[in-house]
């Protein structure tokens, strides 16, 4: 199965109303990162145990680990989650940049350093997420990403 057709069944997993918000934030994203490389993590690890919730991933980075490796990974990744929906905007080194610059704009979310956590689609500022996420690719680019393994 491709990652479009692992996105779709992911999608068609969800129960409503998640489903047709997470179809919706998908397409918004595309939108907005119209030639980004698609990621589908089904969560689970090598060993089959599921260890997250999935994720669909959009664009590339590569993280540099402390000890040398590097890894590609997704820039921004949606998943749902058992109170609703996560946008992770990955990369950021100032873990409190995000809370700070759209926790209070963005509507009733929760906004850690990287994550953003909603019930729903309409709880949310559509257009503040959208330019957190824009931020959020715009400093990846610029950034060192050093991780420790």
């Amino acid at each position: 199965m491709n990652i479009q057709e692992q996105i779709k069944e992911y999608i068609a997993s969800q129960p409503e109303p998640k489903r047709s918000d997470i179809e919706a934030l998908h397409k918004h994203i595309l939108q907005l990162l119209p030639k980004c490389k698609l990621w589908f993590l089904n969560s689970k690890d090598e060993n089959g145990k599921v260890v997250t919730n999935p994720n669909i991933g959009y664009g590339l980075q590569t993280i540099g680990y402390a000890d040398g490796t590097t890894k590609d990974f997704y820039q921004v990744g949606i998943s749902g989650n058992t109170t609703g929906i996560s946008v992770n905007v990955m990369g950021i080194e100032d873990k409190k940049y995000l809370p700070i610059t759209y926790g209070k704009k963005i509507g009733k979310a929760s906004v850690t350093g990287y994550c953003i956590k909603f019930k729903s689609l309409k709880d949310i500022n559509i257009d503040i997420l959208e330019e957190a996420i824009k931020d959020g690719v715009k400093k990846q680019r610029t950034a060192n990403n050093v991780y420790k393994k």
